[in-house]
């Protein structure tokens, strides 16, 4: 069985007292999450990264450093691996109708008790 390949990103920006980073809301999982989707064919995983982050948060934005990656079985049994970079914020406004319906920009400190998944957990750490 192949690995189902997904990039996405965590949406940084600087506050007075540190940064903050976007997380998002699913309804169809009822989780928060960092934005990401599934690489479509030919695509690049940092290609996939900046499309999804936008389609789903309506931000246009830039790769920074490359986060760690994220690897588990999805809902239908099948491995997937997400990888994940810092974003910076170069354009558009925030708007969510693509598979998310809200967002929010948090300290690091609220990111981690409001993600569901552990396994963001590194992903959010690697941005301090």
């Amino acid at each position: 069985m192949s690995v189902v390949r997904a990039a996405g990103g965590a949406p940084v920006r600087s506050v007075p007292d540190g940064i903050e980073v976007l997380v998002v809301h699913r309804p169809s999982y009822g989780d928060w999450t960092f934005p990401k989707g599934k690489c479509e064919p030919g695509e690049s995983d940092e290609a996939c990264a900046l499309r999804e982050v936008a389609e789903e948060t309506g931000l246009e934005c830039v790769l920074e450093d490359e986060l760690p990656s994220t690897s588990y079985t999805d809902s239908r049994g099948r491995p997937k691996r997400v990888r994940y970079w810092r974003l910076r914020v170069v354009g558009g406004g925030l708007r969510f109708d693509h598979e998310v319906d809200g967002g929010r920009w948090v300290t690091p400190a609220e990111a981690e008790e409001l993600l569901t998944y552990g396994r963001d957990l590194d992903v959010l750490r690697a941005l301090a």
